[in-house]
């Protein structure tokens, strides 16, 4: 008994421990100012919507990854689907958790959308110093044997 009272306690302090973690990164990201590329490709002109989340992790698959972002990007999807899942059970009983659900899930889609601006940052970036990288191929005109100038 003693032991499923501290496997409970724990349970509950590490979880809220990841929530904190999790709102900590949202806030983080909240001040972040969007590039014209990423407003453009997502449609997200200011903040970012929970509905918007699941679009923009798809988006965030076809970047290349930074090791940066990834503990935290799986532990906002983690939050997001604990989220929904606190969204579609406890949330229908009292509207100030479905208001504070929202909430935060507006915060991990945004999160979701300032690292696709980082990413595509990174991209462009990589992009440049492959661009530094290669040699510059020079461009001869001049007259082929099988071919004669005009």
């Amino acid at each position: 008994m003693m032991a499923a009272l501290i496997f409970a306690v724990s349970v509950v302090t590490l979880l809220m421990f990841f929530v904190s973690y999790c709102h900590s990164l949202t806030a983080a990201s909240s001040s972040y100012a969007l590039s014209k590329e990423v407003r453009d490709v997502t449609g997200i002109h200011a903040f970012a919507s929970g509905r918007d989340f699941a679009r923009v992790m798809q988006l965030l698959q076809l970047c290349p990854e930074r090791p940066e972002d990834r503990l935290g990007l799986r532990a906002i999807a983690y939050y997001f689907e604990i989220l929904n899942l606190l969204q579609k059970t406890l949330a229908r009983l009292t509207p100030s958790i479905q208001s504070w659900a929202e909430q935060e899930r507006a915060g991990c889609a945004n999160f979701a959308v300032v690292a696709l601006d980082r990413r595509i940052a990174f991209s462009r970036e990589i992009l440049a110093q492959q661009g530094e990288l290669l040699p510059r191929a020079k461009l001869s005109f001049s007259a082929h044997p099988r071919f004669p100038s005009v």
